[in-house]
């Protein structure tokens, strides 16, 4: 994948080439067959089975469910669409936070992607609950790469203006109407991070418990 073009703006290009290695690394360690250590070394990995996307490591975990089995532990409602939801409350948000299964937290990022790309160069009207929540691991991951598709693809319609404009996203669930769009491309990388390491770190937990 090219990291960017001519007319990318020069302080966006580190920018782009850490959001695509992270988000290589992420789906490379989700889907398998290998994955790069972080030095160049490939590292064989099993792809995500079903069950291990909806394991529930500790009692009270937020998830996704079905909708006719209502909310999980403190949850208070199911976001997103279709038959299946993600664990979610009104604020005030349950303290300290609930534990997150795989599926939660891959559910998120590609929410998070896909609405933000919509808020930025699409529609402006994309909301929680015009989010698809799908119950099979295959298609999260499939989705998941598809979101980081289009936000990529904002970012490259982005040019030295636009980085420095106040609400270049729209995005409803965040600070980005107040915040120029260079801090939402730096968060946003953030979130990929750190979600990023929380899920591989969950995917060793799940094999670890075989042995």
């Amino acid at each position: 994948m090219t990291a960017s073009s001519p007319t990318t703006p020069p302080r966006l290009v580190p920018l782009l080439e850490q959001f695509d290695f992270a988000r290589g690394r992420l789906v490379d360690r989700l889907a398998g067959p290998c994955v790069d250590s972080g030095n160049g070394t490939a590292v064989a990995v099993e792809p995500m089975t079903d069950e291990e996307y909806l394991w529930e490591p500790v009692p009270g975990c937020w998830s996704l469910r079905r909708r006719s089995d209502g909310p999980g532990p403190t949850a208070t409602l199911l976001a997103g669409a279709g038959e299946w939801g993600r664990d979610s409350a009104d604020f005030p948000h349950p303290s300290p936070p609930p534990f997150t299964t795989l599926a939660w937290r891959l559910s998120h990022l590609g929410e998070m992607l896909t609405l933000r790309a919509d808020h930025t160069n699409g529609t402006h009207t994309l909301a929680r609950d015009d989010y698809r929540i799908v119950a099979d691991a295959a298609t999260a991951i499939t989705d998941l790469d598809s979101a980081a598709t289009a936000w990529r693809e904002a970012l490259l319609g982005a040019d030295d203006a636009a980085l420095d404009t106040v609400g270049h996203s729209t995005y409803p669930y965040g600070s980005d109407p107040e915040d120029p769009f260079l801090e939402t491309v730096w968060w946003v990388n953030q979130e990929l991070l750190h979600h990023g390491a929380e899920i591989a770190l969950l995917r060793d937990l799940y094999r670890a418990r075989r042995h």
